[in-house]
């Protein structure tokens, strides 16, 4: 080939190209590199002792002995049954330390959103209002730099649940040290979310407390959920040549056999919620329910679950008790309730046992405010006889700590196990922190 300098080669013309794209990319690269590698199978068998053993049902071993073989517990135990010098296994001193079970985080979009000021990284509702078909699992990205951040305040499962729309698909349970979603998921298709419409309608983000108007389609919106479950009902008990998604994803829910979660906050639109919920004989846990405890009774014998929202939240009326939202998980405790607290959003997750914290002086023992973030989400994901406590041939996931998990003024997390594996507890926040105290050659206090 002859090489005119006054005329560009073609292949030469995508030079330019070629080095915008690495420059857009490159970030991408660069993000990757702070996020932990997801911890290896557990190949030796681990005996952690010394430490005081929250099972997290509400008892407690002082000085207690775990061992962990093949990611499960398999000895659970105070330290003077038995001597650890013959069980063979490496060994780990946690004297003075706390051990708690791995926390759970429900109603969570943790793996689904990036930056909320950033559309192109949010990825938690689909168009339309009927998306029963839409899977949160294959949506989950392993690789957000927001989960370490989670994860390093005991929170080690996570429930990822879609938002939008009057059903906005299924919700999924995962584990937070992983490769990929196939690795992560737990339970996939866990349930599915309805969205109960409110009988008021709020005027504008900047509307205060009198700046609401009723909700005149109100009933219109509920006849259409009641509409379109009896159409997924009728559609269950055919046969069809050409399949509907939306019906389809539908089936499990309708038959009683797959949950329903059901986004509602006031107390006539949770009876409404309840009522309907009877006439189609579906299973369901409340999500937000804040007026839950205007009917903690009923709730009680109808046997359904609760998911609250925040404890740090401000009550739903003006006139209503300020302390109402940390006096709420007790009530429900009282009534018999099978209630779990969480802290909806996905970076906020990270502060899900300091919620549960701020109900202990209201009411709730501190036992109790553990089993709200632990074996209570684990019974509503119907997966307690796996994760939950800290018991005889359960996933050996917990989480070691100097102080009480529930004080933010004194917890800090020092190990943590996700099937007996070591995870990396490193995240984008502690590498700054390192950086900078190394910069300025400050003293960690």
């Amino acid at each position: 080939m002859i090489f005119n300098p006054n005329k560009t080669p073609r292949n030469m013309k995508f030079i330019p190209s070629i080095f915008i794209l690495a420059s857009i990319l490159s970030p991408c690269f660069f993000i990757a590199q702070d996020i932990p590698t997801p911890a290896p199978k557990q190949s030796e068998k681990i005996c952690v002792h010394g430490a005081t053993i929250h099972i997290g049902n509400g008892q407690v071993i002082e000085n207690g002995v775990l061992v962990l073989e093949n990611g499960k517990f398999t000895q659970v135990s105070p330290a003077n049954t038995l001597d650890i010098k013959t069980l063979n296994c490496k060994l780990i001193d946690a004297s003075g330390q706390h051990i708690y079970p791995a926390l759970i985080g429900l109603n969570t979009y943790l793996g689904l959103s990036e930056i909320e000021a950033v559309r192109a990284t949010n990825d938690g509702a689909e168009q339309g209002s009927q998306n029963a078909n839409v899977r949160t699992i294959v949506s989950y990205n392993t690789d957000s730099r927001v989960t370490p951040t989670v994860r390093s305040n005991g929170v080690l499962y996570a429930q990822i649940v879609p938002g939008g729309g009057l059903v906005s698909g299924t919700t999924s349970l995962v584990q937070l040290d992983a490769w990929n979603w196939e690795d992560a998921a737990i339970l996939t298709e866990e349930g599915v979310v309805l969205n109960w419409p409110s009988l008021q309608r709020k005027m504008g983000w900047w509307a205060d407390a009198k700046g609401y108007e009723p909700n005149k389609e109100y009933d219109q919106q509920r006849q259409d959920i009641i509409d379109y479950f009896l159409e997924a009902k009728s559609y269950s008990g055919s046969s069809v040549e050409k399949k509907n998604l939306r019906f389809e994803s539908l089936q499990e829910v309708v038959k009683g056999k797959r949950k329903l979660y059901i986004n509602v906050q006031h107390i006539k639109e949770i009876l409404h919620a309840i009522d309907f919920a009877e006439q189609m004989g579906l299973q369901i846990t409340l999500i937000g329910a804040a007026d839950a405890y205007m009917i903690a009774d009923i709730l009680a014998q109808k046997k359904i679950s609760v998911i609250l929202g925040r404890t740090h939240e401000l009550p739903n009326y003006a006139d209503e008790d300020i302390y109402q939202p940390y006096k709420t998980p007790a009530i429900l405790q009282k009534a018999g309730v099978l209630y779990a607290i969480s802290n909806e959003g996905f970076w906020q997750v990270r502060n899900l046992a300091f919620q549960a914290g701020q109900a202990v002086p209201y009411g709730l023992t501190k036992e109790q405010a553990l089993t709200s973030i632990t074996l209570h989400p684990a019974k509503i994901l119907g997966i307690d006889h796996r994760i939950g406590t800290i018991e005889l041939g359960k996933d050996a996931s917990f989480i070691l700590s100097t102080g009480d998990i529930l004080d933010m003024r004194t917890s800090q997390i020092t190990r943590a196990f996700i099937d007996g594996r070591s995870i990396n507890l490193g995240n984008k926040q502690t590498d700054l922190y390192h950086k900078f105290i190394e910069k300025y050659g400050l003293k960690v206090r």
